[in-house]
């Protein structure tokens, strides 16, 4: 069946979305569309297997535990987070929406 990333955007903006756009044995892509949202303070992801995230449109930054820099992500920009690092989402654009695909490999 014939979809399209950039359709469907959900015109809420209080709330982060999450899609499963393919769920099979070892392997889910998701489309997350965020709007200003950021992990909550003092959360962090740790997750058992490995993902890869690509910002498609708008901008966000990724906290790596550990880590002093913040890893800005812009349009078109990809990141790979091996299973068990830490990490949350600083940030991300509040003007638009912010449009990822997340692959995560299980």
């Amino acid at each position: 069946m014939l979809k399209n990333l950039f359709a469907a955007i959900p015109v809420d903006t209080s709330c982060e979305t999450f899609d499963d756009l393919l769920d099979v044995p070892g392997l889910r892509i998701e489309r997350i569309v965020s709007h200003g949202q950021g992990s909550p303070r003092g959360f962090w992801y740790e997750q058992g297997g490995d993902e890869w995230v690509i910002v498609l449109q708008g901008s966000a930054t990724l906290q790596i535990e550990g880590r002093d820099t913040l890893v800005p992500l812009e349009s078109g920009d990809h990141y790979w987070i091996p299973a068990g690092l830490r990490h949350r989402v600083d940030s991300t654009a509040p003007g638009g929406p912010t449009i990822w695909l997340a692959v995560h490999r299980r």
